[in-house]
């Protein structure tokens, strides 16, 4: 065996050189997201709960970095939503079209940032049931989770049957909020190797039902009215009757989240149900107080350990949420407030404090546009495409200007339904009652007039039924496809 020549020991110390520095200038990740945060909960976005109940840790991104006033999501459930942001697909490409297991041999966002060389670790809810693939840690709630104690299954603790719910579980005293940023920042302590760039996805259970907060939240907002969202007491006059067999509505015995049977018993009619709304509404934001102050202590600790400047960090919810409008919660609906996501992204390096975006993202495109921040190829199979131009303030010409929604029967008795969004209308199709919706949204942002049977409206209409065919077909869409035959990989 011939001895290396100098000059090509040289070579290859200088190529390592070369490799770890462009590691370490790489930016970490630090992905935050809870479950069913609306916008208008978090004070940034300026909506009805702003002065009431003010999140100023979350709003810190908006200050020091930038705020999207129109992400929405493809399909607004829990567990199908994270799987469009694992794999950058829409459920009927991914698998995962209601609360069944991601088929973890398909590439997801976890896989190809480890492979481009980056620590990947997920803590708290991850909620895709089949045991995570891809991280090089993790600790995860098993399904929904518990708010107080709750019980985590620790990587290594899996169990071979592949679903995480069959892996041992540890309890860990204290609320989940808490829990959950202590396992993040014990992560970013003694964790994460410090030759390598990381991303940590550090995911809230808060504010799911049944909006179980820590105990020294009791008093807050106790002495305070909240305000009401204007469409509390809408009607339906003019809508589908899906709005009117749905049990989402504050009251409903479903799951009886929300009817408050001993508070209100002596009340009835709109009495009772303002009574109703403050009860559930008090309860959602003190489990969003807990968030926000959680989140507080991770950029806290980012900016003492001098982690901040090279971090991107971004907060999101996995979809939107009802507080009260149209007399609704939960999601599903393919109306505003739950089609409508938060996201906040900070990176120092590029993005010029206090920015807004107005393009349409969606959540197809997180994981496109973490892989390209990483520098990591993005697959062209992926339907999601990366808006990382923008947090630089250039917004592609080729931009969506529509997109296409559909939601797939499960809980509530709301009725599967798709359609088409674009920045001035929204068409949707409720098709096992075979009756349509028509909203111009620039005229009534509430939503509150269907105008698909109004004769001025017909050419509008006729539009969109065919955008809403093209979208179909552009992503593969069959409209025969009711989402019972889910793809698990089991």
């Amino acid at each position: 065996m011939h001895p290396t020549p100098k000059y090509l020991i040289g070579l290859l110390f200088l190529t390592a050189v070369a490799t770890a520095t462009a590691a370490a200038e790489r930016p970490n990740i630090l992905y935050i997201m809870s479950d069913d945060h609306a916008a208008p909960a978090i004070s940034a976005y300026g909506g009805f709960l702003a002065e009431a109940a003010p999140t100023p840790h979350i709003d810190r991104l908006a200050d020091e970095g930038m705020l999207f006033r129109n992400c929405f999501c493809t399909n607004s459930i829990c567990t199908p939503s994270r799987a469009v942001i694992f794999t950058g697909k829409y459920s009927h490409v991914n698998g995962v079209y209601k609360f069944t297991a991601l088929d973890q041999s398909q590439p997801t966002l976890p896989k190809l940032m480890r492979a481009a060389g980056y620590h990947t670790a997920l803590i708290g809810k991850y909620h895709l049931h089949s045991n995570p693939v891809g991280l090089d840690y993790w600790s995860v709630l098993p399904g929904q989770g518990r708010y107080h104690n709750p019980q985590f299954v620790e990587m290594g603790d899996e169990d071979s049957s592949g679903w995480v719910r069959d892996g041992k579980r540890t309890e860990h005293e204290g609320h989940s909020s808490d829990v959950i940023a202590d396992k993040a920042l014990a992560y970013l302590k003694d964790v994460r190797p410090a030759d390598k760039p990381f991303m940590l996805c550090c995911q809230f259970k808060a504010p799911h039902d049944t909006w179980e907060y820590a105990e020294r939240y009791e008093e807050l907002f106790s002495e305070e009215e909240i305000p009401e969202p204007p469409t509390l007491f809408d009607d339906y006059a003019t809508r589908s009757d899906a709005l009117k067999t749905t049990l989402q509505y504050i009251g409903s015995s479903w799951g009886r989240h929300t009817n408050f049977v001993k508070q209100t018993e002596h009340l009835e009619g709109s009495a009772k149900k303002k009574a109703q709304y403050q009860l559930y509404i008090k309860k959602y934001l003190r489990c969003v107080r807990g968030v926000d102050d959680n989140v507080g202590r991770i950029l806290d600790y980012l900016d003492r350990s001098g982690l901040a400047e090279n971090t991107v960090v971004v907060y999101t919810a996995d979809q939107g949420f009802f507080l009260g409008e149209h007399g609704l919660y939960d999601k599903r609906f393919m109306y505003e407030e739950a089609l409508r996501m938060p996201l906040l992204v900070r990176w120092p390096k590029r993005i010029k404090p206090g920015s807004t975006a107005d393009a349409m993202v969606l959540n197809l495109d997180f994981a496109p546009t973490l892989l390209e921040v990483a520098g990591a190829a993005v697959p062209a199979d992926m339907q999601g495409r990366s808006f990382l131009p923008m947090l630089g303030g250039d917004v592609p010409q080729d931009w969506r200007t529509s997109f296409y929604y559909r939601y797939y029967f499960s809980h509530f008795k709301t009725e599967p339904h798709y359609g088409v969004r674009t920045p001035t209308h929204k068409l949707i199709y409720f098709p096992r009652i075979d009756q349509w919706e028509l909203f111009d949204l620039t005229k009534d942002p509430n939503e509150l007039r269907n105008l698909y049977g109004e004769a001025a409206c017909q050419t509008m209409v006729a539009e969109l039924k065919a955008e809403l065919a093209r979208l179909q077909v552009k992503v593969g869409d069959d409209p025969d496809d009711v989402g019972d035959k889910p793809r698990t990989g089991f």
